[in-house]
């Protein structure tokens, strides 16, 4: 799943995403935690990894491949 970073808080790492259905989603710091990366910015775009309960346990870089 994909979406743009709409709020972000680099305190907490936590924030959240629209995704491209104009779904807003938030994510934990967990989620940010374990994508290894130090800082997102408002519209980045980004890969949300869900577990099956629907929670963001990752949130990453879109790349391409």
């Amino acid at each position: 799943m994909q979406g743009t970073v709409s709020e972000f808080d680099s305190g907490t790492g936590a924030g959240a995403v629209l995704l491209d259905d104009g779904q807003r989603l938030e994510f934990p710091a967990a989620a940010f935690a374990a994508s290894g990366l130090r800082l997102l910015r408002v519209g980045q775009r980004v890969r949300l990894d869900r577990a099956p309960s629907g929670a963001v346990e990752r949130v990453g870089l879109v790349t391409m491949r």
